[in-house]
Order: C-alpha cells, then sequence, then structure tokens
C-alpha cells in the first residue's frame, strides 16, 4: 500500500544510526516519516531482511524503494546532487558501504568529534551574543578615545589634525576621499572630534540593547574607520585593524550561516599568520625558545602579574614559548575539523588569549580576539550558558539577511583578500590584479594583515621625560601607565588603552627624528597644553611651563625576588643616552 509520505526504515538496534537519523529528522522535518526496521519491517515483504541491517531503506510515496546512498541524499532533498555524475554515485555508495561495515567504529568516532546528540548548526544565539560582545568593545573602543582625543590630535594636541588633513588634501587633491575615508573632511575641530567619540559610544549602547542593529553597525564602523584614518600614529594597532575587520563582518550577519564562516577564517588568519611571522622573521628568539625569557619585561606595558611571570623557571618559559606557536601555528587548523574538535581548538586560542591578558596589556585585543572565537561555536554549545528565556533570542531576527548575489559576492571578495594577506606573508608580495584589489581595498582595512611581536626585543628602552626653568634643575613628567618610578606597582589598564603611553614605548626603539610625533610632543610640554597634559600623571610645573625640555633613555629590568623585599622597587634601570637634546622655545612656537 503507497505511503502517504516517504518512509525511511533504519536499523533500530544501531547507535551509529540513531544518531544520524535523529539529525535528518531536524533536516527534514515532517517531509519524511521514520522508523525502525525491527518494528515495520514485516509491512515490507519485498525488502529482504538482511537488506535492513545492511543499509537504510527509502520506501517512496508510490511504493518503490532506493537504499544505501541514494536512499539518504534522497531523503535530505539532494537527488539531483546523487543523479549529477556517475563518478559521484560510485564514490558515494563505496563511502556509505564503508561505512555500513564499520558501523560501531563509525559509532565512537561520531561520539568523540561530534556528540551522541548532532543538530544543524544554528548561529542565532551566536550572534547574538558576539554582538553583545562586540558592542562592548566598541563601547570601550569609543570611550577610551573620547577621553584622549583631544590630546593626541586635537587642535593643541601632539599631532593636529586640522595640519594632517591639509597635507593629504595637498598630496591626494580629490582623491583625498578615498585615500583617507574619514568623516573629518567635513569638520576637524576638537568639537567634531569629540562628536564623533561620544557617537560612537551611543551607538554602541544601541547596538547592545539591540536597537538599530543593522543601522547601528555600518554607523559604527564608518565612525571608528573615521577615526583610525585621523590617529595618524595613535591609532596603526592591530586590535584597530581587527575591530575594523570585525565590524565590517557584522554588517552582514543574518540568516546566512556563511558568515559565521567568515569569522571563523578571520580567527584562523589572526592566529595562524600570529605564529608564522614569528618563525618567517628568523628572530632567534622565537628560534630557540627563549622569547618569553624577555617579553614579560620587555612588553609595552607589562602589568603586576607580569613582574611575577618573569620569575617563572626558565624550563617552564621555553615550555610556554614551544606551546604559544604550537596553538597559534596548529591550533586554527582545528577550526576546520568537527564540531568537539574544533571546539577543543577553541579553547586553547582563548586559553593562550586569556593567559596573555593576564600578564600584559593589550587594550581591547584579547577581549575581541576571544569574542571572535565564539563562532568556533554554535548555538547547541552556547545554549546552555544563557537563561532559558535567552535562548531562542528574538532581536538577532532583526538583522536580515542581504541579498543572495551580493553575499556571494562579499564572501568571495573576502575569501580571496583574506587568503593574499597569508599569501604576502610568505612570499612577500602577491600576484596581479588581486595585488590592486588590495590596495584598493586597504583605506578601508576590511581585510587586514596580523603577526604581533615577529621579533622579540631583548631589552627595554624606556624615555624619561624631563623639564626645566633654568636648564640645571630637572623634573621628570611622570606617565600614567608606562615604566617611569621604579617604586610604582605596573598596573592593569586594559581593555582602556592609553595611546601615549604606548607610543612612548615605540618611540625608545629608535630615535626621535624617526617619530616626529614626539617632537610635537615636546612642544605641547613646553607650551603646557591642557589638554597633552591631561594624558600624563604629573605636571611638574603647575605655575608656568617648562623653558626646556630634554629626553634620556634609560634600559628597564624588572627586579629581582631579593631587590623587591629589600627596596619595594618593581623596576630597576640604567642610563643609555640622550633621546632628545634640550630644547626650548625661540619666539611663539619654534623648537630648537
Amino acid at each position: 500500500m503507497p505511503e502517504r509520505k516517504p518512509l525511511l526504515i533504519f536499523d533500530g538496534q544501531c547507535g551509529f544510526c540513531k544518531i544520524w537519523i535523529d539529525y535528518w529528522k531536524q533536516l527534514t522535518g515532517d517531509r519524511i516519516d521514520y522508523a525502525p526496521s525491527q518494528e515495520v519491517g514485516d509491512r515490507y515483504p519485498q525488502i529482504p531482511r538482511q537488506a535492513f541491517s545492511e543499509s537504510v531503506q527509502l520506501v517512496r510515496a508510490d511504493g518503490t524503494v532506493a537504499s544505501g546512498a541514494r536512499a539518504v541524499l534522497e531523503a535530505l532533498g539532494q537527488e539531483k546532487t546523487y543523479e549529477s555524475s556517475r563518478i559521484y554515485r560510485a564514490v558515494s555508495e563505496w563511502a556509505y558501504r564503508l561505512v555500513a561495515r564499520h558501523r560501531d567504529f563509525f559509532y565512537h568516532a561520531t561520539k568523540y568529534t561530534f556528540g551522541t546528540r548532532i543538530e544543524p548548526t544554528r548561529f542565532a544565539i551566536t550572534q547574538w551574543i558576539f554582538l553583545r560582545a562586540l558592542a562592548v568593545i566598541y563601547g570601550i573602543a569609543f570611550l577610551s578615545l573620547a577621553v584622549q582625543i583631544i590630546g593626541l590630535i586635537g587642535e593643541h594636541g601632539i599631532l593636529p589634525l586640522q595640519a594632517y588633513l591639509e597635507q593629504v588634501a595637498k598630496t591626494f587633491g580629490g582623491a583625498r576621499f578615498y585615500a583617507m575615508p574619514t568623516v573629518f573632511w567635513w569638520g576637524s575641530n576638537d568639537v567634531s572630534l569629540e562628536v564623533v567619540c561620544w557617537t560612537g559610544f551611543v551607538l554602541s549602547v544601541a547596538l547592545f540593547f539591540g536597537r538599530s542593529q543593522k543601522l547601528a553597525l555600518i554607523l559604527l564602523f564608518v565612525l571608528y574607520l573615521s577615526l583610525s584614518s585621523a590617529g595618524q600614529d595613535f591609532l596603526t594597532f592591530q586590535w584597530d585593524s581587527l575591530l575594523l575587520e570585525a565590524g565590517f563582518l557584522a554588517i552582514f550577519l543574518g540568516r546566512a550561516p556563511i558568515v559565521a564562516w567568515l569569522f571563523r577564517l578571520l580567527v584562523f588568519r589572526i592566529n595562524f599568520m600570529s605564529g608564522c611571522i614569528k618563525l618567517l622573521s628568523h628572530d632567534p628568539a622565537w628560534r630557540n625558545l627563549t622569547a618569553l625569557e624577555y617579553h614579560f619585561h620587555t612588553q609595552p606595558l607589562a602589568n603586576f602579574i607580569s613582574w611575577y611571570a618573569d620569575k617563572l623557571p626558565r624550563t617552564m618559559l621555553r615550555a610556554s614559548t614551544l606551546a604559544t606557536l604550537i596553538i597559534e601555528i596548529g591550533g586554527p587548523f582545528l577550526i576546520f575539523a568537527p564540531r568537539k574538535i574544533r571546539m577543543f581548538g577553541a579553547w586553547c586560542l582563548i586559553g593562550l588569549q586569556i593567559l596573555i591578558l593576564a600578564t600584559g596589556n593589550y587594550g581591547f585585543f584579547n577581549y575581541l580576539t576571544i569574542a571572535l572565537c565564539l563562532f568556533l561555536f554554535d548555538d547547541q554549545a552556547l545554549r546552555r550558558f544563557l537563561p532559558e528565556k535567552m535562548r531562542a533570542p528574538r532581536r538577532t531576527r532583526k538583522l536580515r539577511a542581504v541579498p543572495r548575489a551580493l553575499l556571494g559576492m562579499f564572501v568571495a571578495a573576502i575569501v580571496v583578500l583574506g587568503f593574499l594577506r597569508i599569501w604576502e606573508m610568505f612570499t612577500g608580495a602577491a600576484p596581479e590584479p588581486l595585488r590592486t584589489i588590495a590596495r584598493a581595498t586597504a583605506p578601508f582595512q576590511v581585510v587586514n594583515s596580523y603577526g604581533l611581536f615577529a621579533v622579540m626585543t631583548t631589552m627595554r628602552p624606556e624615555i624619561v621625560v624631563e623639564g626645566s626653568s633654568d636648564a640645571e634643575n630637572w623634573k621628570a613628567y611622570e606617565f600614567k601607565y608606562k615604566p617611569g618610578a621604579l617604586n610604582r606597582r605596573p598596573g592593569w589598564v586594559a581593555p582602556y588603552q592609553p595611546r601615549l603611553d604606548w607610543q612612548m614605548w615605540f618611540a625608545a626603539l629608535s630615535n626621535y627624528q624617526q617619530n616626529l610625533w614626539f617632537v610635537g610632543f615636546a612642544l605641547r610640554l613646553l607650551q603646557a597644553s591642557p589638554p597633552v597634559l591631561e594624558l600624563l600623571e604629573n605636571n611638574p610645573f603647575p605655575e608656568h611651563p617648562p623653558r626646556y625640555i630634554r629626553a634620556t633613555v634609560y634600559e628597564y629590568t624588572l627586579t629581582d625576588w631579593e631587590t623587591r623585599r629589600k627596596t619595594g622597587a618593581w623596576w630597576k634601570r640604567e642610563p643609555l643616552g640622550t633621546y632628545l637634546p634640550t630644547v626650548g622655545l625661540h619666539g611663539d612656537a619654534a623648537l630648537r
């Protein structure tokens, strides 16, 4: 008798079959009925009893029967794929017979790679959580800049934006809007800078609460790109580029799972490139596994845990260096493995980021990288961490999918550009026309290169800036977060990033001629610029500005246990020489 719906009959005593039949039920819904052969086999005498133990049987609505790979693909709506190629049919049937003959092995393989409960991969909860994490990180980034931006690039800041815009306009002419995409072309005074920062913060709050998410994501990207383009030396960090790339991908979130895979590819690039660049640089500290013997005291902004990490046994530090390379280079490939292995890889990557953020201050980079790793999980994995009423959030549905054709072109472009960055890392150049495409998209920072600490610094030069009214008695300017006073405990400041303190670390690795912003910094100290002085911990000249400024370089190292116990000092230092010779003002604004 013909069935009203197709019926897929399976071996009810096969654990492997039960796992996958349960999964197929979720895919096919009410279109297909399922039943174990032990219950319904007698109803179909035309099917030999032995056939039920060898393969699944699909009884069609007209009473005809299909078995094996054809039955599976037809039940899943892939019969056209099955019929499309003789080679595909042969390979799929061979694979089906291989699995059927070794069902116990594949049961355990499934159990330990996918689990005993498999669900269709969904990312509604995943992206709901991610968007709120992204909103928090965007909020931190904008708020962090709001309290610094005037001192950095304001009218009386270290690198005034207006002068920079004039130079860009002179160089690029009408192409300036493309070469430097920023809203500050329509206003670059201090009020404009603060309005952009605080607007970004308000939009991040709106995103967190699910208000006009698509519009908020677009505007957040535009505003942060504007700040990054205008920030000059102070917004050239990899996490700024990473936030822009993640924020750009987030605009396309919706019901298309392929966008989640673009986030997975981003996680792959961040970690794989960071690991490979360490070895490709031929830096001996990474190759002989001594990098972490230097890292904790030479990193830009150490915290108090760095002092203790620096005292770990050498064998442990070298083992940790090896583990870092293994996780960064090998771990990303687990992203493409079956579900449980992929999630194991995710925890390895997350664990590494937690250790990095616990022992150093890297702004919001570690937090953003951890947030991106959410896409290595899925709704099934993350559901348990949410209250019951939040396990099927409705707000995500507001992120409607973009048109399929546009999405396809977008995905192809992102994938190609992503692998282009990896290609460039290994070869140093990309073939045309890919190189032209990369240059064309570079101003928008939507696909970037990554790789922190390619070369490990083995000593820590630190700049101490001093002022004087008579060129004889000098007083030091203390920074809020970077090393200065030897007895001051290294602070924990992340996810906030003090841009000036960070830039001082890079400046110390070269000279002031290669860091012209430092000359602007010295000028503002001589002028006692209020927004610049607000970036510092103290102003040793509260009544009148100094007549002279100079800068000296010291080598800083963390103290040992005995010195710390006797003196309370966290740092010790030795002078290395002059960084900036004594300078003062002639007239109103000329440095000598």
